[in-house]
């Protein structure tokens, strides 16, 4: 990617990011300005949805990041915390599902070595399957375009990695 597209890319994404920190009252400027900017996400790199379905076994392991052990799919996606959800209730619907889409389980999850976090599930209002680590729901970041990308991290400061022990790492 060039550096121009790659500043491009950088401004759509911040007006995405900046739509995703409600699940309300996004603008049309910003949506549709979001929509650009994850088209171009998803052109240019494997999207975590595809993953969400291909990763629906529900293997959850430990990775190393520079943020620390994290917890990654078996395809060594990153998965993430939304600070405005609640134990068992996913508070990311539509535009915000699109670019945060629900970790897919369709088996019960299965933890890797040194994953000590409690991995579950619940069913969302559209009827699918959704993993939970330690009681919270379980999202991937549409922008990460590779195992160990950890692009999500602080947007919003709602948006987190987990930890091994399926707490969030902030900051």
């Amino acid at each position: 990617m060039s550096q121009r597209s790659s500043i491009t890319f950088l401004a759509g994404l911040t007006l995405l990011l900046g739509a995703c920190t409600s699940s309300s009252g996004a603008s049309t400027a910003a949506s549709t300005a979001a929509s650009a900017a994850m088209s171009t996400a998803a052109s240019a790199a494997p999207s975590a949805a595809a993953s969400a379905d291909a990763g629906s076994d529900a293997s959850v392991l430990a990775a190393e990041s520079d943020l620390g052990t994290i917890l990654t799919d078996a395809d060594g996606l990153t998965i993430y915390y939304f600070a405005n959800d609640t134990e068992g209730v996913s508070n990311c619907a539509d535009e915000c599902l699109a670019n945060w889409p629900a970790v897919e389980a369709s088996d019960a999850p299965t933890a890797g070595d040194g994953v000590t976090a409690e991995l579950g599930t619940f069913t969302r209002d559209d009827g699918t399957t959704q993993l939970t680590v330690n009681g919270f729901p379980a999202y991937y970041f549409a922008a990460d375009a590779a195992a160990g990308d950890t692009n999500g991290q602080g947007v919003n400061d709602v948006w987190w990695v987990f930890g091994a022990d399926g707490e969030p790492i902030e900051g």
